[in-house]
């Protein structure tokens, strides 16, 4: 019975994950368009046919753009808390009412061989919130989009097998860069994106005896870069006792292009 991942897509522009057993395959968010959604599924070798469901983390465009697109075309039902779902009208198009459900923030719900538990975040949208993926005593945290990392964060998603967990910016690019300061002020708040640094002091915090991968995500293109994303978080993990490269990897995740396929096990 395996449990197997892929970042198909992580970024400022577009993300997507899938996430699959021996019964059950699902797609969290959907950020790119349907054509590129579906060459990154080719990229992995996965039919997108094969799908059970899509699980929406919140409206923003970078998580939703090819949503309609796919439930329409693949027949996908689609599970998004209340206050999402109300703020996605009119931004995915028509969805017959036999593919919409609702998936409450702060539950779970079992797919198949596949229980998935939801979580909240601190981001500037509706009712946003995340996942983690319990099966056959493996667990897979997905935690991206919030403006710091909770307690009950911490709580709900540590010891897990691998996380993907984000890692936007680095603080000194984005306070030189060339964004306004109220974009600047958004990225830093506690509605915004975690920084590099204070990613690194979160897994500090919920990484476990079982911890084997940690895939740094959504990255910003104008305010960090793969390299610095991974030495500034593997030097604050190293200098907290933690033996990266050696039981913990650090992966990198791309706007454009899905990691390989990883099987927990």
């Amino acid at each position: 019975m395996t449990l197997e991942f892929s970042v198909l897509a992580s970024g400022s522009t577009g993300n997507a994950f899938y996430i699959g057993t021996d019964q059950q395959k699902l797609l969290v968010d959907a950020g790119l368009s349907g054509k590129q959604m579906e060459r990154l599924f080719a990229d992995i070798q996965t039919n997108p046919e094969e799908l059970d469901g899509i699980l929406v983390t919140h409206e923003h465009r970078d998580h939703i753009h090819g949503l309609g697109i796919m439930a329409r075309r693949y027949r996908l039902p689609i599970y998004a808390n209340e206050k999402t779902w109300k703020a996605m009208e009119g931004k995915i198009g028509d969805i017959k009412l036999d593919q919409k459900f609702t998936f409450d923030l702060e539950s779970t719900k079992v797919f198949g061989d596949l229980d998935v538990q939801t979580f909240g975040v601190s981001h500037d949208a509706a009712e946003p919130m995340f996942f983690v993926f319990h099966h056959n005593g493996k667990k897979v945290a997905l935690v991206t989009d919030t403006g710091y990392v909770s307690e009950r964060i911490k709580k709900t998603v540590e010891d897990a097998d691998a996380y993907i967990f984000e890692a936007n910016h680095d603080i000194e690019m984005l306070r030189m860069g060339r964004y306004p300061w109220n974009i600047k002020r958004r990225i830093l708040g506690d509605e915004g994106h975690v920084s590099n640094e204070d990613s690194a002091l979160a897994l500090t915090d919920i990484l476990g005896n079982r911890t084997k991968r940690v895939y740094l995500a959504h990255l910003s293109q104008d305010n960090n870069m793969k390299d610095l994303a991974r030495m500034s978080v593997s030097q604050i993990l190293k200098e907290r006792g933690f033996e990266v490269g050696k039981t913990i990897e650090l992966h990198d995740t791309d706007p454009k292009n899905p990691t390989p396929v990883y099987q927990v096990g």
